[in-house]
């Protein structure tokens, strides 16, 4: 799909769309050109569309109502909702023409909903006949702010890295195995511009991450350590990333008895990190960031760890495992310690699809984000409300760290208690951050993988690759 601005639309013969803020009813009905749209068939109101042809001009006129005072959320999931449920529509030529209201984060919103419509489910599909053959389909943009080129530049930027996250995170275990994740880490160094390091077992033993390798003993699949680093030379922080790259989770001997199926999500946090370095360096972002990618598989075997374990890690400390399905912060752990130790970022926050126990918290609206600096709690949580991806704070109170003690080594991996799991499960993780001062984890069990509009099944949502630039962005 080839997205671009235009000045006039005179002579434009096609699909034109417009969405429109929505007027009261006592307003003067809505006029375009030599069209008056009764005010009685389109008030413009939240997720409601008219659509009407005029055969004289040509044209086919669809009409998006965007409410009062829509947000970036609600802007881009109408705009996505066009090209994922009326993609007949979208022929050769589309013009968009966007009302004066519209500023530049909203023309961002609507030009990056377009693009993330276009993905499918489908990959391994059949298909009857041809799928849209979007590359074809050419989008003029016609708004009134200043420089609309940069701005649709930056929304197709986080819409492809978004797009990649989903795939990520939608493709079968079978493919997105911890090999498949570093080529793909690898690849995309090479393509956009950052220096990708892999670590596979044999050199993770060599650095001594035996806490991430115990995960993924008993797998016949190999694990690998992603290290990635982005660095630019008007940078002034850098900046940590860690994400959970459990490509599949069966919960080890303590095998899951229940969802299972979805358990290819368990990757949700590296697919996370490894959209956002590609949106980092694709957009040339001043700043500096390495990340931190474990990725395993969590498997069934006669070489798998056992409940009862005791287990060494990068940092040295001792780890007593209560629950091999407790992995994604065995890993994680592994991943901080080494981040730290090795790079000392000013800032570093992890992602990981950690705990049924957020989930239960928050159901899929927000993700649970646990930190002890309040700047950065806060800054999190501005950046995901303005773009419509939600985190809201738990408490990290050191009443919770005697939860994880263990009388044999010098930490347990879980209580094993049916209360406070995502705030232990992150207690458990700040043992290894070295009382890092700027460290936030943010468990999104509940926001990587869910339903929507836009399939029949649970697909990835791509969660935290945008809230990762908006947050940069306003360090």
């Amino acid at each position: 799909m080839k997205i671009s601005p235009i000045k006039s639309p005179e002579q434009f013969k096609g699909l034109v769309v417009i969405p429109f803020f929505e007027v009261g009813e006592r307003d003067p009905a809505i006029n375009f050109e030599s069209y008056s749209i009764s005010k009685n068939l389109f008030l413009g109101k939240k997720d409601s569309q008219f659509v009407f042809e005029d055969k004289d001009s040509d044209r086919i006129f669809l009409l998006v109502g965007l409410g009062k005072e829509p947000s970036y959320k609600t802007v881009k999931t109408s705009f996505r909702r066009l090209t994922a449920k009326q993609e007949m529509l979208f022929e050769k030529k589309v013009l968009v023409w966007l009302e004066d209201k519209m500023d530049a984060d909203l023309l961002e919103a609507a030009v990056s909903g377009l693009l993330l419509g276009t993905y499918r489910l489908g990959h391994y599909k059949t298909p009857d006949k041809s799928p849209k053959n979007w590359s074809k389909v050419n989008i003029s943009i016609l708004s009134g702010i200043k420089e609309p080129k940069k701005t649709i530049e930056k929304a197709q930027k986080i819409a492809n890295a978004q797009i990649e996250a989903f795939q990520l995170v939608d493709l079968p275990p079978n493919k997105v195995t911890p090999k498949y994740l570093a080529d793909w880490a690898s690849d995309a160094g090479k393509k956009f511009g950052f220096d990708v390091k892999v670590l596979d077992k044999k050199k993770a033993e060599k650095e001594n991450l035996k806490a991430f390798l115990a995960v993924g003993q008993g797998s016949q699949r190999e694990p690998q350590f992603i290290v990635m680093k982005y660095r630019s030379k008007a940078a002034e922080k850098h900046v940590g990333l860690v994400g959970k790259g459990v490509t599949f989770d069966t919960g080890g001997l303590n095998i899951k008895t229940q969802g299972m199926v979805h358990m290819k999500c368990d990757m949700g946090g590296a697919a996370t990190v490894l959209g956002a370095m590609q949106l980092i360096a694709d957009l040339g972002l001043d700043i500096n960031i390495t990340a931190v990618v474990p990725c395993v598989e969590n498997a069934v075997d006669n070489n798998s760890f056992l409940p009862s374990d005791i287990i060494g890690s990068y940092s040295g400390k001792t780890i007593e495992v209560i629950d091999t399905d407790a992995e994604g912060r065995l890993i994680l752990a592994d991943g901080l310690s080494y981040l730290i130790q090795n790079f000392k970022p000013d800032t570093i926050i992890d992602f990981a699809t950690l705990t049924g126990s957020a989930v239960g918290t928050f159901g899929y609206e927000c993700a649970a984000l646990f930190s002890k600096n309040e700047e950065l709690s806060k800054r999190l949580q501005q950046s995901g409300e303005f773009i419509g991806e939600r985190l809201w704070p738990l408490p990290m109170w050191d009443e919770y760290k005697t939860e994880m003690d263990s009388e044999i080594a010098d930490i347990k991996n879980y209580h094993g208690k049916p209360f406070a799991g995502a705030i232990t499960a992150a207690k458990f993780l700040e043992f290894f951050t070295e009382n890092h001062p700027s460290w936030a984890h943010i468990d999104i069990a509940g926001t990587a993988f869910g339903d929507s509009e836009f399939a029949k099944t649970k697909h990835a949502t791509a969660y935290g690759v945008h809230l990762l630039i908006k947050l940069i962005e306003n360090l």
